[in-house]
Formats: structure tokens, sequence, C-alpha cells
């Protein structure tokens, strides 16, 4: 597999055109930038990351939450101040459409996701100074039929899924991606879109429904990923359980799953965005047991009382997360285990509070992340009765951070003592960074090599995707200090 080349573009004689490609939001949202980038690589145009000299700044945003819209709004405005002409894209873009370009006139296109596979001549036109009439939002959903195992036949533009010839089997197709950075881990998206119904997130209205990726196309990509450096990958989605639904095979991702870890070069394959509800046992056996998978589970809990669960069109329970939790301990004691809940959704009463912090204690996660309830347009919470003072959102927020930082922080004390993988993630100034098993890039805390007391040791010889097997020593909040033992797998290509 090979990636796509680029071609001269018209007049491509004259000065080079330059865009920055900047990119807000999940690691989803990575994976779209650098189909983007390929695209526009392809286009002839100059991609890199820097706004400084830039023709054009393309800002891939984020529509999530308010305080993930604000931050899309600043980057728009602060690309604005270079002098470059400025494009929104993404997910903020897709979802509001004109109403952000009547806002911000700032921008000088705003895109949606039926614009991409023709991005580069959308710039082309952006730089030329032609004006584009941004789209109405609509319902993604409403795009792909009803049922899944007809989705895949279905010819609507899919972020991250594209193809660059239908015809050619998946593992012979080129790679429409270009990275945007060299180091040693990377995302890949098994699906978009989602089939839930959660009524605080409006993310399938404009993403979409769940749609998969062929699994010799996930394949083909992993390999080229690995001769590109990349030594650990981190599969993401909306909703990594459902992943297959739509192939006519449930159980695709256990399948799947040996078959990455199993690709030359990779050393560890982590999963994301795991739905409790989804998550069957054969599934906690595969990750929790499989050599080269990151015994690591990211649950998507949100609360865990059971009451508010069902508000919010969600389902479990204190008991039934904590029975999850102990099936992929039974298997590995030192599974990783990291969650994300909301504070203050409409309806919570003290009762509700006090059982998640039931949870919480019990729960002994790696990881906890928690947001504070606010409405978001288009979703069904937005419309609830119930709605919680904000004073009160506001405190009981700081409470459980409080509690959360806390556990957080004896869990890792729990693992002192204790033997990890770690992957060398950065080597600068003397100081060698990376991450075990459980701990995912940029959320999870990481951990800092250093040389025992005793035999000291050339810490410097160490290379970002070396994978290192360590002591642990210390703990700093989440974060791990650990002394190298031995090398597990060199990353020869950095040498």
């Amino acid at each position: 597999m090979v990636s796509v080349t680029p071609t001269p573009a018209p007049g491509s004689g004259s000065a080079p055109r330059r865009v920055a490609l900047l990119t807000l939001g999940c690691a989803r949202n990575e994976v779209d930038s650098e189909e983007l980038a390929a695209r526009l690589d392809a286009g002839g145009w100059q991609v890199s990351t820097d706004a400084d000299g830039a023709d054009v700044v393309l800002v891939n945003t984020c529509g999530f939450v308010e305080k993930a819209k604000q931050d899309s709004i600043d980057t728009l405005l602060a690309a604005a101040d270079t002098g470059a002409k400025v494009v929104a894209a993404g997910c903020m873009a897709e979802r509001y459409g004109r109403e952000l370009a009547a806002s911000l006139p700032e921008a000088q296109a705003v895109l949606g996701f039926d614009d991409y596979t023709d991005i580069a001549a959308r710039l082309d036109g952006v730089l030329a100074g032609e004006t584009f009439d941004a789209h109405v939002p609509r319902d993604r959903r409403e795009l792909l039929p009803l049922t899944p195992v007809q989705r895949p036949a279905a010819k609507v533009v899919v972020p991250g899924h594209a193809t660059v010839d239908e015809h050619t089997p998946a593992h012979l197709r080129q790679v429409l991606r270009r990275r945007l950075d060299d180091g040693p881990v990377a995302s890949l998206k098994l699906a978009s879109g989602c089939d839930r119904r959660c009524a605080f997130c409006a993310i399938p209205a404009f993403r979409g429904a769940f749609v998969s990726r062929d699994p010799q196309e996930l394949l083909a990509e992993a390999e080229w990923l690995a001769r590109s450096g990349v030594r650990e990958l981190v599969l993401v989605s909306e909703n990594s359980t459902s992943y297959g639904k739509d192939l006519g095979d449930p159980r695709a991702l256990e399948k799947l799953l040996p078959q990455l870890a199993a690709v030359d070069g990779i050393v560890r394959v982590r999963a994301s965005y795991l739905q409790p509800a989804e998550t069957r046992p054969g599934l906690v056996e595969v990750i929790a047991t499989t050599p080269g998978v990151a015994p690591y589970f990211d649950l998507s809990f949100q609360h865990s009382s059971e009451p508010l669960l069902r508000r919010m069109r969600r389902f479990g329970s204190t008991e039934r997360f904590l029975d999850l939790l102990d099936s992929a301990r039974e298997l590995d004691m030192q599974a990783g285990a990291r969650s994300n809940f909301i504070v203050g959704f409409p309806g919570e009463t003290r009762t509700d509070v006090a059982e998640l912090e039931r949870f919480l204690t019990a729960a002994r996660l790696d990881a906890i992340g928690v947001f504070d309830y606010s409405d978001e347009d288009g979703t069904e919470a937005a419309g609830m009765s119930g709605k919680v003072r904000s004073e009160t959102v506001k405190r009981r927020y700081d409470r459980i951070v409080a509690l959360a930082d806390e556990l957080c922080a004896q869990r890792a004390e729990d693992r002192l003592g204790s033997t990890v993988e770690v992957l060398v993630d950065s080597v600068a100034d003397g100081v060698v960074e990376g991450r075990a098993a459980h701990q995912a890039p940029e959320v999870d805390g990481s951990t800092t090599l250093v040389a025992d007391d005793v035999s000291g040791g050339d810490l410097t010889a160490l290379c970002p995707g070396d994978l290192v097997r360590a002591k642990v020593v210390a703990t700093e909040g989440v974060d791990l200090v650990a002394e190298p033992v031995e090398m597990v797998s060199a990353a020869v290509s950095a040498r």
C-alpha cells in the first residue's frame, strides 16, 4: 500500500500555495485532518500545522460542548489576525453551517463534510477570492439507511472513510492520509457516527449514523502507519463496541484486535470509546489477555445512578459497572480503566451524586474526566424539566473533581513497586517521557523514566518508540516515575 502522491495543480509554476491545518477536539478529528492533508497535498498545496506565512488557515473545528465551540471561535479569530484567509471546517462548521458563517465574517468560507472530497478546489477558490454559500445543517443520520447492514453501500461522505478506488481490494488501496506529525503514536479510525440516542449528546445528528470501516482496509492502513514509524495504534470512533454490526459481524472488534497487534512494527494497540452496555465478555477477554493489546478499558459510564442513567437514555448502574471492571481485573489485575462523568444533568439529586461518589470510590479508575452539564442545541436534555441550578452544578462539579483527583492519585500509588511497559514518547533535555499500558495519549497521565541510583544508565540512548519494561518507584498525582529494567522492543527506524 502507498500513500497518495501529489499531482501538480494548474498554475503550479507560480509561488506555492501554503495552507496551515489546525485541528481542535478529539482524536477522530485528527484522523479527519490527515485525510484533508492528503487531499490538499495531492491538489498541489503545501500543508503544515504552522499558521505563520500561510496563505490559508484551515481550522478543523470541534462542536461537542460549549467550551469546545468557544475554543474553535477563538482559534478562527486568531487565524484571521495572521492576515491569511480563514476557512472553518469540521464538526462546528458542519453543525451550524450558515449560522456560523453569518456570525463569523472573519472566515472566508464555512465548509461542511460534503466539501471534503473537493477540499483542494475549495481552497483554490478561497485564495482566488470566490465566495461560497455555507450549507444549511441537516441531520446526517437521515442520509444513511436505517438498517446498519445496508450502510456500507451508501454513497455518503463520511470523514476519515475516504476510498481512493472502491474497485480495488481494500488491502491494495492507496491510503488517503498524510501524517501531520512524526510521533510514535497514531489514531486509527474504526468507524464514524453513532446509533445511540443519549439525551445529552448532539454528535449523531452532525456525524451521522454508525458506519464501520472495512477490516482489511484498517489492517492495510495499520501497516502503512507502521512503516512510517508508528508503534502504538489508538483505535477511535464514536462507539468502538458497535464496530462490525453493519458488516454483519458483532464480534468484528474481537477478531480485529489480535490482527492489528500482529502487524510488524506495532508494539501496542489500544481500544478506546467503549460503551459499557455493549462491552461483551468476549471483548473483555481479548483486550485483557491478547499480547500486544493494551489491557485498557476506556468505558463511557457518564454516571452510575441507575435512575439518572435511564433519564440520560443510557443503561447501567453502580453494581453492573463494578462487575464489568471486576471481570477485566480477574483476567489482568493491573488492567487500566478510565471514564468520563457528567455532573448536574437535569433531574440529578443529592442521592444520585452520593451514588456516583460510591461508585468512584469503589471503581479504582486510573483516570476520571468530569464535565459540568450544559444544554446542547438539538438534544433531548435541553428541553427537559428539572434543571439543576448553575451554582449547584458548580458545587457538585468541584466536589467530584476533588474526589476524582484524590482517587486517581491513590490508584497511581497502588502501582508502586509494580513493573510496567512504557512506550517512549519523547526524549528532550535528558528527560524521557512515555506512557504505560494504562495511560492513553494526552488524557491519562504519563510515566517519566529515570536512572536508578545504583547502576545509573544512559537514558539518552532511548528513542521515541522504544518499548521499555520499568519498575515504578514514585508517583506524582496520576503520573508515574519508573526505572528501566530492560528493553522490550527498540524502535529500530529511529536509530
